[in-house]
């Protein structure tokens, strides 16, 4: 392995650990610790006073056997005011069904209860559910006469009678499910429902569902009628408040969910922002905010405004790591009130996968969710990896074999750059022997006159040392990209191949009684091969290019070899998708130099060095102008003495 090599693994080695470096607590995060705890207190005293309503409530509705019923009315008028009539009720449910998922709706609030996607499963192979549960949070918050409401304590009236709505629908191609581009070309069947909290006089709050045909999109407007007759005629806004509780859906990772979710947001005509992805935070957006998701590793559930919301306040509590919930997640949204007393404000929810073209089809800025790297890292898994990725998927089933393909792939799109970095490597080797016997001439009392004569000696030859760094650097960047994409792509998510179970997570061949610092306590065969791999392709590049450079530098042979060692500690707990890519692309670059060695004819690059040796150096006018100017000042500096 050349010099050139190394620089690029060692750059990729503190890249990857200058980010875990800074990571460390620091002052500002101590000071987020104490938010945290304090925004977990105010949580907690919400709670608490909800459960004591809740009491009061259940008290109220434990009267309804007794005979003095109008008692019982004026305690929940009391509470409620105009709002009474719908304070007591039974619990019914209602399905909106698609190809892709099940949205649940209860009556108890007019919520969305749970979403399940039909086409995953959770790690321990039970129904993918995003949330569920009537400890969830959905719905309007606001004063009416002087109390306060909140509507998922009421019964809302569905406008159906049925309990399942469930749409007729095609069969969808791969790669094309919650593609809205298919759907306009094979349309499908739409259903809506609405569920309505009827005041009395008028006066009504009213969800309207809808669900299209291979849509991750559900509908949802919000009616209001009449409502500032009760909230009071300087009411100029509500407040929709969306809380719920994060089911585990992947297995336990150190570099898995847990370090992926969070609350990602977008400004009305303004970046995407996120909270912390490690750590519990509060945070007020005091402007305009389009929309704001809930995400975890794969998945999202996204609240959408047609136009946008007032303001929000947003949190993230985190979870342990041996919870069954990765977090909760909160927004309160203000939502404004038409001054004419109703109005209709159109929303949707997104409920799907963390997929790239499904994100972006929306134009909403979705697709940010992912983490595909900064700038140019980015550009090249947005417009190199991801079409390619996407149209083998098309044809080709086995993950393993796409990977394959996609490492191909990837070595063609980088041969020529891989070609001049060899035959770089290969002049530096065949120069060597003429470059030690100028330092032996000089010897180590004149290493600034060797170091000229050897940089004097290159130019002649026409040889260039860093010839082969900047090949290296422009494959750096699809390096990195691969880094990325692996870990959040979505496809690769419970697919095996071979012993690995699931490529978008570590492979584990065995369970240690113990955790090793920083390796973790399972082995990665995969992770392990590319190490194995890595030591031998060091090895068999030092013997190619004769180790150039290690005996002026003679601790770079050490890191040479140490470099894979280091890898295995940092990928044993990665994507096992990433490990594979690592490990096909390692033996495609042995392939590559056999061929490149059988292929390029050294002893006739040896003789075209010898020949330009031969060539007087022609010096360019700047050269000879610099030259000119030290003539100029060394007279000048004579004379002055």
């Amino acid at each position: 392995m050349d010099k050139n090599t190394i620089a690029g693994l060692v750059l990729i080695f503190i890249i990857l650990f200058t980010a875990s470096y800074f990571n460390k607590p620091s002052e500002k995060d101590l000071e987020m610790l104490r938010l945290k705890n304090d925004s977990i207190a105010q949580v907690e005293n919400q709670k608490a006073r909800e459960q004591v309503k809740q009491a009061e409530i259940a008290a109220i509705q434990a009267t309804t056997d007794k005979t003095d019923t109008a008692s019982v009315q004026n305690e929940l008028t009391s509470l409620y005011g105009v709002f009474a009539g719908s304070a007591k009720g039974e619990e019914k449910f209602i399905t909106l069904e698609n190809n892709l998922m099940k949205v649940t709706l209860s009556n108890k609030g007019g919520k969305i209860y749970s979403v399940e996607l039909k086409d995953y499963k959770r790690y321990n192979g039970k129904p993918l559910v995003l949330f569920e549960g009537g400890e969830n949070k959905f719905g309007l918050n606001f004063f009416s006469q002087n109390k306060s409401i909140q509507t998922d304590h009421f019964y809302f009236q569905p406008s159906v009678s049925e309990n399942q709505m469930i749409l007729t629908t095609s069969k969808v191609k791969v790669g094309q499910e919650g593609r809205e581009k298919f759907n306009k070309e094979n349309s499908g069947d739409s259903k809506s429902l609405s569920m309505r909290l009827d005041a009395g006089n008028g006066v009504f709050i009213e969800y309207v569902y809808t669900i299209k045909h291979n849509s991750f999109l559900v509908g949802f407007d919000i009616k209001t009628a009449g409502l500032k007759k009760v909230a009071g005629a300087n009411s100029e806004f509500v407040n929709f408040l969306w809380n719920v509780n994060l089911p585990r859906q992947e297995k336990m990772s150190k570099f898995g969910e847990n370090n992926q979710s969070t609350i990602f947001y977008k400004f009305d005509k303004d970046d995407v922002d996120y909270l912390d992805l490690t750590k519990s935070e509060t945070k007020s957006l005091t402007t305009k905010v389009k929309w704001v998701g809930f995400k975890q590793q794969f998945f999202s559930s996204v609240l959408i405004a047609d136009q946008s919301f007032q303001n929000a306040q947003i949190a993230t509590v985190k979870k342990d790591l041996d919870s069954s919930f990765v977090a909760e997640m909160s927004a309160d949204l203000t939502i404004p009130l038409d001054i004419k007393g109703s109005e209709v404000f159109p929303a949707k929810f997104y409920f799907g996968p963390n997929q790239y073209n499904t994100l972006k089809q929306y134009d909403l800025g979705m697709e940010e969710q992912l983490a595909l790297g900064w700038t140019i890292i980015g550009w090249v898994n947005k417009y190199i990896v991801i079409p390619a990725f996407d149209f083998l998927r098309r044809y080709i089933g086995n993950f393993g074999l796409i990977i394959l393909l996609l490492t191909i792939y990837i070595k063609l799109l980088t041969l020529i750059f891989t070609y001049k970095s060899y035959i770089s490597q290969a002049k530096m080797k065949l120069l060597k022997p003429e470059i030690e016997e100028i330092q032996k001439k000089y010897g180590d009392d004149k290493k600034l006159e060797s170091q000229q004569a050897v940089m004097a000696f290159y130019k002649k030859a026409g040889v260039n040392p860093m010839g082969g760094c900047l090949p290296m650097l422009l494959q750096m960047p699809i390096l990195i990209a691969m880094f990325y994409f692996f870990p959040i792509s979505i496809e690769l998510r419970q697919q095996s191949f071979l012993w690995a179970t699931d490529l978008s997570s570590f492979d584990s061949i065995a369970t240690l009684p113990f955790e090793i610092p920083f390796y973790g306590s399972h082995v990665s065969l995969f992770c392990l091969l590319m190490t194995i791999t890595n030591i031998f392709y060091v090895k068999y590049n030092n013997e190619m290019t004769g180790a150039a450079g290690t005996q002026q530098m003679p601790g770079m042979k050490t890191m040479m070899y140490l470099m894979p060692v280091m890898f295995l500690f940092i990928f044993n707990s990665y994507a096992s998708g990433l490990s594979l890519y690592y490990f096909l692309s390692l033996l495609l670059t042995f392939v590559q130099m056999y061929i490149f060695k059988k292929l390029i004819n050294e002893d006739k690059i040896h003789a075209q060095l010898k020949a330009k040796q031969k060539i007087p150096v022609t010096k360019s006018k700047f050269q000879t102008k610099l030259e000119e100017m030290a003539k100029q000042k060394a007279i000048q500096d004579k004379k002055r003495k």
